[in-house]
């Protein structure tokens, strides 16, 4: 049995610790632990490949959108392949130079691979055995899978398996309408195929607002088919293709869509199972994810998930955060909360969607609807905007009567970009919209619809009076 000082299980936003660690204290002895390609979910199957991918995608329909203003242009060929090879040529090197630094530092040992409890504070890794009066679970979280009749028989894709396909398939099927299943759906349907999302929740992107969603399903169901309240409840192979049947929640009538592949997109789940954590008494929830105090402690002493490990916000990001968190508690000693009342978010599609805070029916509930207003501004009302010619995107910002924001949702180009002004100001003591509004924004640059969103304040009611008459006047 070997010991070390700390015990790292993921290769993730753990690694933001390390260097640190090392340089505060260079004797420290570390473990590190990765049963999949060293860097974490975000670098091997997650943001970076995806955005490496959706780039082209973005390209593709604004080449198609020149058309509209006067340009007239066409795509001669899509080299799916070459995006493909493009994109993990990128992601393998990163992951070599990780592996590389790994596997060759005098204060670490890399284990590449599965890391089981076996004891509190204890683990079995390949055929040894190591401990740690102090370990960091960064384990990340694996595709969830649905019952679906016949799934195991037809060799469907995951988010995870997807990333290796080398042909373009003519025709996919997505099962899932969360931001996974948006997100490769632009990304196919911009390569070339036929896709179809299959989606049981009553709303496309179910996590935005209704609004949102609405434009969002909208603009991206001009390139694809877009079901809601639909399950699928059988697959099966049909000649060299593959058969989804789903059923309408409403009246229960069933459909049949036929696709060469299909791609399951329902979000994703803990894979804490693996790690056996009952037998280091580290307590889990009815879904398998890791407990965390407000210091993301776990029931055990000294043990601390962070990250996917804990399923409170599966964003890199928000892992990130976490990890300096768990540095000023594990490794200073002091004691610092964690903080979500600004997480940001995008969904990278055409067009782009960022939401950072509440929703307005999380403020209504928190905050009671006659202390809330609501600030709005469509794209097309700016100079930038319409020198664009975009339609119907927007910015929606939720304040209190003091001005102080509470959450904003953005559909539009560059809406990661522009919601960061509000981010930015929600991280400061008062958390006022004031400093928007009585700035200068340069004109005509597309910052300023954020600013006259902030100007321009109704309350809910009169809000969705003013979204009423836009919609049938549109």
């Amino acid at each position: 049995m070997k010991n070390y000082d700390l015990i790292v299980i993921g290769t993730g936003s753990a690694m933001n610790l390390v260097s640190p660690i090392l340089q505060q204290n260079p004797s420290m002895k570390i473990a590190v632990i990765e049963k999949d390609d060293p860097g974490g979910i975000c670098l091997t199957r997650g943001c970076i490949p995806t955005k490496i991918l959706l780039y082209p995608a973005e390209l593709i329909r604004e080449i198609e959108h020149a058309k509209q203003l006067g340009i007239d242009v066409e795509i001669d060929k899509v080299k799916f392949p070459e995006i493909m090879a493009r994109m993990r040529s990128l992601i393998d090197e990163d992951i070599e130079n990780i592996r590389e630094g790994l596997s060759h530092s005098e204060n670490i040992d890399f284990y590449p691979t599965v890391a089981k409890f076996v004891a509190p504070y204890k683990l079995k890794v390949g055929n040894k055995i190591i401990t740690s009066k102090m370990i960091f679970l960064c384990i990340g979280s694996k595709p969830v899978i649905p019952a679906i009749v016949g799934l195991e028989e037809i060799r469907y894709q995951t988010s995870d398996s997807i990333l290796h396909i080398g042909n373009l398939p003519k025709s996919l099927i997505i099962i899932g309408g969360g931001y996974i299943a948006a997100e490769y759906g632009h990304f196919f349907s911009a390569m070339g195929s036929k896709v179809t999302i299959i989606g049981r929740n009553p709303q496309f992107l179910p996590q935005e607002e209704p609004e949102v969603s609405a434009v969002a399903k909208r603009e991206l169901g001009r390139h694809m088919n877009i079901l809601t309240d639909h399950e699928a409840i059988k697959a099966r192979i049909n000649g060299n293709s593959k058969e989804i049947t789903a059923r309408n929640r409403i009246n229960g009538e069933l459909a049949s869509f036929i696709a060469e592949e299909v791609l399951i997109a329902t979000g994703r789940g803990s894979n804490s199972d693996i790690l056996h954590p009952e037998k280091a008494r580290i307590e889990i929830d009815d879904n398998g994810w890791i407990k965390v105090n407000e210091y993301l402690e776990t029931s055990q002493s000294n043990i601390w998930a962070f990250g996917d490990a804990n399923g409170n916000h599966l964003f890199k990001h928000v892992g990130n955060y976490e990890s300096m968190v768990v540095y000023y508690n594990a490794i200073l000693k002091n004691k610092v909360e964690v903080d979500y009342h600004a997480i940001p978010s995008a969904v990278f599609t055409y067009p782009e969607i960022a939401r950072v805070g509440l929703h307005e029916k999380e403020a209504i509930t928190e905050y009671g609807e006659d202390n809330i207003i609501i600030g709005y501004q469509k794209y097309e009302d700016t100079a930038k905007g319409m020198a664009m010619d975009v339609k119907d995107y927007f910015v929606k910002v939720i304040l209190d009567n003091n001005r102080r924001i509470l959450g904003a949702h953005i559909i539009g180009p560059q809406a990661s970009i522009l919601i960061q002004e509000i981010i930015n100001l929600m991280y400061t003591p008062d958390r006022s919209s004031l400093p928007i509004s009585r700035s200068m924004h340069i004109h005509p640059a597309l910052s300023e619809v954020v600013e006259r969103a902030i100007g321009r304040l109704m309350r809910p009611k009169d809000y969705h009076a003013f979204l009423e008459v836009m919609t049938h006047y549109h």
